[in-house]
């Protein structure tokens, strides 16, 4: 192979005349800018969606734990010996109850339906990250008996709801009364206001103490179920499947993955999606290649005649158009990776530069609640686009190739 790796470089680099070895030459450059672009393209998209993944997983997390036992009933009584035995598994590292129900909050003349999660600040800390998305107010300032509310931003801004201001909270359990069955109503104050960032939770969840919740729901000493944090967030659903041998047989165990697929589901189908969409880009500039590599072949038949005539085996011939093919796909390709890589490093400080360059705002915080593009560079990713380029380029050489091979060299030679 020393010689024919030795003429493939040779062709590569030769210096090109005005006309046809021009033209060859400006195809060959731009089938090469092409594979760059296209794999450019396509890291910074995946890093991208992954970016978006990641921020979806890290602000639905804040909120949602990664596993909760719950009743089936809607009621899990004992839940204490329920989080020891939770606890027993390695992976589990924080516990917390909680209570679950619907209700009605009206303010200011505005009603609103919403979620009440009863929780217990201090351990409810250990499996989730409201403090660090606190607008106002602290998780802290739940106590018991002082029926303390706090509110996501958005439904608090829609009841025009202040802190300090009185909440009063609509169960549909209903109070049976010689007058009728009447709704169960009961006033809050309004002690914080978080913000997540995720419409779902901003716009319908509202935060109570757990014995404030349980004597609103009239649940005694029971709760809704128990909320996991584990050290790992992907082994959600293997801890889940382990703990349902030790649980009680009216509870169930569902991971985060469950509660919220949809989320993720779009999100890796958009992935695939876009991954496929723009690696027709690559497959197009490496076809490119084809359209080249012939014209080479039919530039070079005196060479190629000379070479067979000199004792060059048709399998040499291929080799050396081979090397020379996969070279600009390899330069497009590394071109490509760097290029890529350069811009998904840095699309933070990148994209706002273009958003003052046209004074426009790609993602409107006003409609958007991700309103930066996140990104997020996996070598997985990196090497399997640079993989695929490459593939598609050396699959683009093999035809021209095979057709230099096949030169006759008498015919080749009948007019030089």
């Amino acid at each position: 192979m020393v010689y024919e790796l030795v003429v493939g470089l040779r062709y590569t680099r030769a210096r090109r005349r005005a006309g046809r070895n021009g033209f060859v030459s400006f195809i060959a450059a731009v089938s090469m800018l092409g594979i760059a672009l296209g794999v450019a393209a396509l890291i910074v998209v995946l890093s991208v969606m992954n970016g978006f993944q990641d921020e979806l997983r890290t602000r639905i997390l804040a909120v949602a734990s990664h596993i909760e036992i719950r009743g089936l009933n809607g009621t899990l009584t004992e839940w204490q010996s329920v989080a020891r035995a939770a606890q027993t598994n390695p992976h589990v590292k924080a516990t917390a109850p909680y209570v679950l129900g619907q209700a009605m909050l009206s303010a200011s003349d505005v009603n609103r339906g919403a979620l009440i999660r009863g929780v217990d600040p201090k351990l409810e800390q250990t499996v989730a990250d409201f403090g660090a998305h606190m607008r106002q107010g602290t998780l802290s300032d739940l106590r018991p008996g002082e029926f303390g509310i706090v509110l996501g931003s958005e439904l608090a801004r829609a009841l025009g709801a202040r802190l300090g201001d009185s909440v009063v909270v609509i169960t549909p359990q209903g109070t049976v009364t010689p007058a009728g069955t009447l709704p169960r109503v009961k006033s809050f104050r309004l002690v914080g206001v978080f913000e997540i960032g995720m419409f779902e939770f901003d716009s319908g969840l509202a935060l109570v103490h757990i014995a404030d919740a349980q004597k609103l729901y009239r649940l005694g000493d029971a709760v809704s179920g128990v909320r996991l944090r584990l050290d790992d967030l992907f082994a959600a659903p293997r801890v889940a499947r382990e703990l349902l041998s030790a649980l009680p047989f009216d509870a169930e165990a569902r991971d985060w993955t469950l509660s919220h697929a949809n989320f993720f589901r779009a999100v890796a189908i958009e992935k695939r999606m876009m991954f496929l969409i723009l690696t027709l880009i690559v497959a197009v500039a490496a076809f490119n290649i084809v359209s080249a590599q012939m014209m080479v072949v039919t530039d070079k038949q005196a060479d190629i005649a000379i070479l067979r005539t000199q004792g060059a085996s048709p399998a040499s011939i291929l080799a050396i158009f081979v090397i020379q093919g996969a070279l600009v796909g390899t330069a497009g390709t590394l071109l490509g990776v760097a290029g890529g890589l350069a811009l998904a490093f840095n699309i933070e400080t990148v994209v706002p530069f273009v958003e003052r360059m046209l004074g426009i705002q790609f993602l409107d915080k006003s409609v958007y609640y991700i309103s930066e593009l996140p990104s997020q560079v996996q070598q997985a990713d990196v090497i399997l686009v640079a993989a695929i380029a490459l593939a598609l380029t050396l699959l683009a050489t093999l035809y021209p190739s095979w057709r230099a091979a096949r030169v006759n060299p008498a015919e080749a030679l009948r007019y030089e």
